[in-house]
């Protein structure tokens, strides 16, 4: 299969351990810097890619072959569970796409990394993965779409727009084996590169119910789902986790339990 997965992770890899940090433009960045040091990793690799803009999906939409990479950075410790998906529920195909999302976790304390000439605090990455959309979801048929309702309030004159988020479980929180290292996961029918070695085989099981939709009752502030029977239920997907040959070999496994109920917001 044709695919820039092999590439871009030994070029993340080597980065890596080649101590090429993350950059801060402010303080005040939680969103744009990890995907900044993507974009270096990119752009020293000189292959073609749109430049990322706000509220596009994915972040980064390879030329050639027709792939997309997603950038999620997470502060470590902290919110490593699960992680919000302002736009698209997670997939592993959007419009003829194929997709990868790069998890990349930095220090949650940045007070003891100094900053440097231009004022701009340097730090490294923790641990990275990147893994195939499949592995968060393998349905490829949903279409996020943005709602609303008018007729809201006393006079009736009040729109409530139905703009949702989805709370997504991370690999780090499904995977074992993952915590410190660099892992890439891909389906287990790519074909692996010579430069690297299986380090996990990795199974999901699709749920026996799915959700088709959901009502809110703004009385009452409460919320419920409408489930209908998975006609794919139990169908199993295959996954298998991959680490470069000068990397360490240590095993990754699939999480026995996972608690993915999210936090709630009050």
């Amino acid at each position: 299969m044709d695919t820039t997965c092999w590439d871009v992770y030994d070029a993340c890899a080597v980065a890596v351990q080649q101590g090429q940090t993350i950059e801060a433009v402010s303080d005040r960045d939680k969103e744009f810097h990890f995907q900044n040091w993507f974009q270096s990793i990119l752009e020293g690799m000189n292959v073609q890619f749109d430049v990322p803009s706000r509220n596009a999906y994915p972040d980064f939409r390879m030329v050639v072959p027709p792939e997309g990479y997603e950038v999620k950075g997470l502060a470590w410790p902290g919110r490593e569970r699960d992680y919000d998906a302002n736009s698209q529920v997670p997939s592993g195909c959007h419009n003829g796409r194929q997709i990868f999302y790069v998890f990349g976790r930095y220090p949650a304390d940045l007070s003891d990394y100094p900053k440097n000439r231009a004022g701009h605090r340097e730090y490294p990455v923790v641990d990275l993965i990147i893994c195939h959309g499949d592995f968060l979801n393998v349905d490829h048929d949903y279409v996020h779409k943005n709602r609303h309702v008018k007729g809201f309030g006393s006079y009736g004159d009040i729109m409530i727009r139905d703009r949702k988020m989805y709370v997504a479980p991370t690999p780090f929180a499904l995977t074992t084996g993952t915590t410190g290292l660099m892992t890439l996961i891909v389906p287990e029918e790519f074909e692996p590169n010579s430069r690297f070695r299986l380090v996990g085989e990795l199974e999901r099981r699709e749920a026996q119910e799915i959700v088709i939709g959901y009502h809110f009752d703004l009385r009452t502030n409460v919320i419920e789902s409408t489930r209908i029977p998975n006609p794919t239920a139990g169908v199993s997907h295959r996954f298998r986790a991959y680490r470069l040959k000068t990397q360490a070999d240590k095993i990754v496994t699939m999480q026995d339990v996972v608690d993915l109920e999210p936090e709630v917001d009050e």
